[in-house]
């Protein structure tokens, strides 16, 4: 099944999102000014976009790989969740966790959207939940080596 995800361009320097290759999950989104984030902080960065998502989606706001490894820039927030009914413009929370300024460029590929179903669930409160082999275990508790 195909969806449809309308795009508006409300600034004149944005552009629309694309996949950088056929089989991608994600959108690359872009920025639409320049800005510097300095070492240890963060920035709200503009797309120029608003988008209307088809209905029973989300977008999720997620980092680029590549900004990450070369110079350790991710989003703050990551998944940043972009709710159905949202209609403002996509802006992006970035944080550059390295030890240089970063300066962000106008059209420069700051994140990715990737668009995905949202399940409609029937809140059920109980107190009488099923066992599992992990139970309780948390916080590295699936990294255990050896035998129960």
């Amino acid at each position: 099944m195909e969806y449809k995800l309308l795009i508006n361009l409300i600034h004149e320097d944005a552009k629309l999102p694309y996949r950088a290759n056929e089989g991608d999950a994600g959108l690359d989104l872009f920025s639409i000014e320049e800005q510097i984030i300095n070492p240890g902080e963060s920035a709200l960065v503009r797309t120029g976009l608003q988008i209307e998502l088809p209905k029973g989606t989300e977008a999720q706001i997620r980092p680029r790989s590549g900004l990450a490894l070369k110079h350790s820039i991710t989003v703050l927030n990551s998944p940043g969740t972009i709710d159905e009914g949202y209609r403002g413009e996509i802006k992006v929370i970035l944080i550059n966790h390295g030890k240089e300024e970063f300066k962000i460029e106008k059209h420069m590929r700051i994140a990715q959207m990737v668009i995905a179903p949202v399940l409609k669930v029937e809140l059920v409160e109980t107190s009488d939940l099923s066992k599992t082999d992990r139970d309780q275990g948390g916080f590295g508790s699936s990294g255990k080596t050896g035998t129960k």
